[in-house]
């Protein structure tokens, strides 16, 4: 869970979220489900997180943004 996690610290910077103990898990669910990754499959889903990040990166940044007040 959440191995994917410590790439992403520009990516959770730039959208203004701050990863903590208590939103980890929440937001590694938002993730997976955005990404169409069965949770808890981490290599699936860096996989995917990567690839939608070299294609969109504001995209996906912007969505981090949206989902941002759920958790």
């Amino acid at each position: 869970m959440t191995c994917y996690f410590r790439q992403l610290k520009d990516v959770f910077k730039n959208a203004g979220v701050e990863v903590t103990r208590e939103n980890k898990r929440e937001l590694d669910r938002i993730i997976h489900g955005f990404v169409g990754v069965e949770y808890k499959n981490c290599s699936s889903t860096w996989r995917e997180v990567k690839k939608r990040i070299a294609e969109d990166e504001e995209g996906f940044i912007a969505m981090l943004k949206k989902l941002q007040p759920s958790y």
